[in-house]
């Protein structure tokens, strides 16, 4: 696996990001901050998930009031318990009172808050009460001498203006910093994290943002966060989606497992099928990915299972011998087979119950 890059770690709730830590998964809560019943389902079906951190836009005071009855929430019931994420454009008041309210981040745009004595009030509550500052800069926060400098929202620009507010924020001798630096073009967060990488050592959350649909926002996040990480650069990944955030949260697994990066996977191997086919391994491959989440997110740490779904001899066991056990499909019948062994055959209609239960066999 890639050497990871060397950062500072930093502490949101009980979440580490950079240093040792794992590359952890966001998203954000989507409903109306000042609809608590909703903004809680919402919570609740993240973390039920895999979200790790989520961010909520607080656009006025009565937001505010919904981050302390949300960590009231937390602290009586875990199903709600996650770190969250005050996110803060142009009013420094309301990260002041969120810091008061028990938020974990603060994410700003030192740039769009005003002068450097309403940063400096922001960077003093949140050294006071141990607080992160998740600074964010796209193409539509860069100040206006470095956008007049560089014409356009350029990668060179992102950074600059990066590393502009990384050192406004350490002037006030605050360093508790994560950089996000994002865009809706793939190439020009790719570079802009590339360079701002170079320039520093504090983690970065990385992710293309306005990316669009579910299906072509997935691609652009997965190959923009997968460029970066494969380069050992990225401590904590969004997958910006115009879609419901539980999906955000499930693509953002799903490309940390694609890298090798989740700590417990379970990985299924599918043969795309051809003319040769004799069974249904699309609906079969889909059904089992279903059935197989509740017994991945059982597993123990530092455990990967490969199972496959072959649908014809000529793709198993033999293509599929890594996986540690799996079918391959003829007419109504399959071969179960083990570390590419064959151990016996079994009827089709069995295939996806004795997956399913040789799976559930890993977790007790």
């Amino acid at each position: 696996m890639t050497k990871r890059r060397k950062t500072k770690e930093i502490k949101v709730g009980g979440v580490k990001i950079g240093g040792e830590s794992k590359i952890s998964v966001q998203s954000m809560i989507k409903a109306d901050p000042r609809d608590f019943e909703a903004i809680k389902n919402q919570i609740k079906a993240l973390k039920a998930a895999g979200c790790e951190i989520a961010r909520i836009a607080v656009p006025d005071i009565e937001s505010v009031g919904a981050i302390s009855k949300l960590k009231e929430l937390a602290a009586i019931d875990k199903s709600y318990d996650i770190p969250l994420v005050a996110d803060i454009h142009f009013n420094h008041k309301l990260a002041i009172e969120s810091a008061h309210a028990g938020i974990d981040k603060i994410r700003i745009n030192p740039g769009n808050v005003g002068n450097e004595d309403r940063v400096k009030a922001v960077a003093d509550i949140c050294r006071e009460k141990r607080i992160p500052i998740r600074i964010g800069v796209n193409g539509g926060s860069l100040e206006a001498h470095i956008l007049a400098k560089h014409e356009r929202p350029t990668a060179e620009a992102l950074a600059e203006s990066a590393m502009h507010n990384i050192k406004l924020l350490e002037k006030f001798d605050f360093d508790d910093i994560i950089i996000a630096i994002k865009s809706s073009d793939v190439n020009t967060m790719v570079e802009a994290n590339l360079i701002i990488a170079e320039m520093c050592d504090y983690p970065l959350h990385i992710g293309a943002t306005e990316a669009g649909p579910a299906h072509m926002g997935t691609i652009k996040n997965a190959v923009g966060i997968g460029s970066l990480l494969q380069r050992g650069i990225g401590d904590t990944i969004r997958v910006s989606l115009s879609s419901d955030p539980v999906l955000e949260v499930l693509e953002g697994i799903s490309i940390l497992k694609a890298l090798g990066f989740c700590e417990k996977s379970i990985d299924i191997i599918s043969c795309p099928t051809c003319g040769r086919c004799r069974t249904e391994v699309i609906k079969l491959a889909n059904e089992l990915e279903d059935r197989l989440i509740p017994i991945e997110r059982k597993l123990k740490e530092n455990t990967k299972i490969k199972i496959a779904v072959m649908g014809c001899a000529v793709n198993g066991p033999g293509e599929a011998k890594e996986a540690d056990f799996g079918i391959a499909g003829g007419d109504g019948e399959f071969l179960f087979f083990k570390k590419g062994e064959p151990a016996k055959k079994i009827p089709a209609v069995e295939a996806l119950e004795t997956l399913v239960e040789e799976a559930g066999k890993l977790v007790k």
